[in-house]
């Protein structure tokens, strides 16, 4: 199979996928190593393709993705809270857009998330537990932000008085 058509059947699958989908996934399903997927992503994004690339793997962002309001928060805690502070946003029905944190050297780095589940914290979380990675969080002493996608400003209210009772968002 050609480049051409493997990338319209990752667009094809993105559009109609419930959740996201791994460029390992892709890779099996065409027979090609990760970094083609990779690369085929990259260049569906430079043809103005609103792909997101998430911990869990890729999704088309859409139309009804835009609806109610984004803002960002910030937040400090120690690793061991980041399980409770997904979990608060999401109970108070938000969703974890992303993670930024200001690098020194690079700037604003941004980690994207797209956590909308308690099933999805988990997998985030074991996901982490199993790597040698560091959270983003780590390089700035716990201070973050997240951008939350939420349907309106009295949510987004509860999430910020959820997130302060627990010591968690950063105010000061």
């Amino acid at each position: 199979m050609d480049g051409i058509k493997r990338r319209e059947l990752i667009l094809q699958t993105l559009t109609t996928a419930e959740k996201p989908v791994s460029a390992s996934r892709f890779a099996k399903d065409f027979n090609v190593s990760r970094q083609i997927i990779v690369g085929d992503v990259a260049l569906l994004r430079a043809a103005g393709q609103e792909i997101i690339a998430t911990a869990r793997g890729y999704l088309l962002e859409t139309t009804q993705d835009k609806k109610g309001i984004w803002r960002k928060i910030a937040c400090q805690h120690a690793p061991e809270k980041t399980a409770e502070e997904l979990s608060i946003i999401v109970a108070c029905g938000g969703e974890i857009v992303d993670v930024v944190v200001e690098h020194p050297i690079y700037g604003e780095l941004t980690g994207g998330l797209h956590i909308r589940t308690e099933k999805e914290i988990r997998s985030f979380i074991k996901m982490y537990e199993n790597s040698n990675a560091s959270l983003l969080s780590e390089l700035t002493e716990g201070v973050h932000l997240h951008t939350i996608h939420c349907a309106d400003e009295e949510m987004l209210v509860r999430i910020k008085e959820a997130l302060s009772e627990k010591g968690i968002l950063y105010e000061n």
